[in-house]
């Protein structure tokens, strides 16, 4: 099987050659932005899983930026993770109604990061919808990210606080050019798909995988923990 590297590189490709990339740029080491997205994230909202949604979690990333501010304008509550889990308040959460309808402004990365509230995991209460940004998917259900391991960290430590369950829908937006026909490498921390959302159309995963229970404790260094303050705590408290 092809390993990660390989399988970013030929997507990023891909994207650039075929003129769909979209700013920022490069795509490399990034989730890639994408002609359509937009489209994709009015794609995404007519499905049911989106209008049942009342709390989000979406990653920060550019190509889902139209799904933030969907998000918002329909008036649901939206968490975003702090960059790598780096403070203990690790979560920011945009409430439309405290916005004063900088709505778009707040979609952004950096506005998010000025006008959301830092809140601390437990507040996230029950998420109802999942949006996550990849860099490659498959009809069953599999995804590759950018290689930092912290959106399926986030649904790991969602899982430990019982915020989101093995039911909760895990969607995504990309360009036709991500979907892969072949298989992608999975390992018991990659959290699978549910929806795969295109410009162009609706995928529902055949899914075979689990999703992961928890944290993998094992996995995790000494060093990640340090810089992970929400993490290296719970751990700490699983201990006692």
């Amino acid at each position: 099987m092809r390993d990660k590297p390989e399988i970013r590189e030929r997507v990023w490709t891909l994207l650039t050659e075929r003129r769909a990339a979209r700013f920022p740029l490069p795509l490399h080491d990034r989730i890639p932005n994408f002609a359509g997205a937009e489209l994709a994230a009015r794609t995404l909202a007519a499905t049911p899983e989106w209008k049942a949604a009342k709390r989000l979690k979406c990653n920060p990333d550019a190509p889902q930026r139209a799904v933030r501010l969907q998000a918002l304008r329909e008036g649901k509550l939206v968490f975003m993770a702090v960059p790598r889990l780096r403070d203990a308040r690790c979560f920011l959460r945009l409430d439309p109604t405290k916005l004063g309808g900088k709505l778009a402004e707040a979609a952004t990365i950096s506005g998010a990061a000025t006008r959301g509230e830092p809140v601390e995991p437990a507040s996230l209460g029950t998420i109802d919808l999942i949006v996550v940004g990849s860099v490659a998917v498959s009809p069953d259900g599999a995804r590759v990210g950018k290689g930092g391991g912290y959106s399926d960290l986030e649904f790991a430590l969602a899982r430990e606080l019982h915020a989101v369950d093995e039911d909760t829908p895990v969607v995504t937006t990309v360009h036709e050019l991500q979907i892969d026909d072949e298989p992608l490498p999975m390992t018991d921390h990659d959290v699978p798909l549910d929806l795969i959302v295109t410009p162009e159309r609706v995928i529902r995963t055949r899914r075979a995988l689990p999703k992961p229970k928890g944290i993998l404790w094992a996995e995790l260094s000494d060093a990640q923990l340090d810089a992970m303050p929400v993490l290296a705590l719970m751990r700490r408290r699983q201990r006692r």
